[in-house]
């Protein structure tokens, strides 16, 4: 008998751990069946019988089973939600490194005058050798260069041209041996006039390629006279139309 009621309160026990186990899994679905939790007393394992505060005790558990899904939940979407104000302000920052910086650098400059932007333009006129290298940015701020018989006005490259410029050699004087020739060395560029009669057709192309550019680029503002030639006169028709067809 005593095998006997061990095995009824056994399968009693089992039946009530089937039933547990059922609510747990339907609380696990997010759907608490309280109705199956709190139907009627269960037998032990040992056969004794639980009173129905036994299923309220499980019908609790289930409950708090039921509300620590819902806070993981409820925890993922704001995990999503913290995600997704993290790669805004990510993308934002991005944009303020690569934009917002460049802004700054030139507000800092904003009250620094470049020479070019302090100069007004030339008017047009001719130069002589002597003439042109007053304006070598040491003891002029505007510096010129003469290419091919042009002189041009190329203060604005003045971190080029400017003495402390890499091709600072060329400033006040006439560039078109150095350019022809690709040399910055002193030796290249002549303190008398330079016809460039020696220069072979190859060498005078690249001193017209690089007249052309400096056209496109800088200001021209005159001639560089030969040895003995006058100087042109020229009328402020002459000068704006100049200046309006570089611009």
């Amino acid at each position: 008998m005593g095998g006997a009621g061990r095995g009824v309160g056994e399968g009693r026990g089992r039946g009530g751990g089937g039933r547990r186990w059922r609510a747990v899994m339907a609380a696990g679905d997010g759907d608490v069946n309280l109705g199956t939790l709190g139907s009627g007393s269960e037998s032990s394992s040992d056969g004794s019988s639980e009173s129905p505060g036994g299923a309220g005790a499980a019908a609790e558990g289930g409950s708090c089973l039921a509300t620590a899904l819902a806070l993981l939940t409820g925890g993922g979407e704001m995990l999503l939600n913290v995600a997704l104000v993290a790669l805004v302000l990510l993308g934002a920052y991005r944009l303020w490194v690569r934009w917002g910086r460049r802004g700054l650098g030139a507000g800092a400059g904003a009250g620094e005058e470049s020479p070019a932007a302090s100069l007004p333009r030339m008017k047009k006129r001719d130069f002589s050798l002597e003439q042109l290298r007053q304006y070598d940015g040491s003891r002029n701020p505007r510096i010129l260069l003469a290419v091919n018989g042009k002189v041009f006005d190329v203060t604005k490259g003045s971190k080029f041209y400017g003495p402390a410029g890499p091709y600072g050699i060329f400033a006040g004087r006439d560039a078109s041996r150095g350019l022809a020739t690709f040399c910055l060395d002193k030796d290249a560029l002549k303190d008398e006039y330079d016809d460039l009669s020696d220069l072979n057709a190859v060498q005078m192309e690249s001193v017209r390629e690089w007249e052309m550019q400096f056209k496109e680029k800088y200001d021209y503002v005159g001639r560089l006279l030969k040895p003995g030639e006058e100087p042109s006169e020229y009328t402020d028709e002459e000068d704006t139309k100049d200046h309006n067809k570089q611009d």
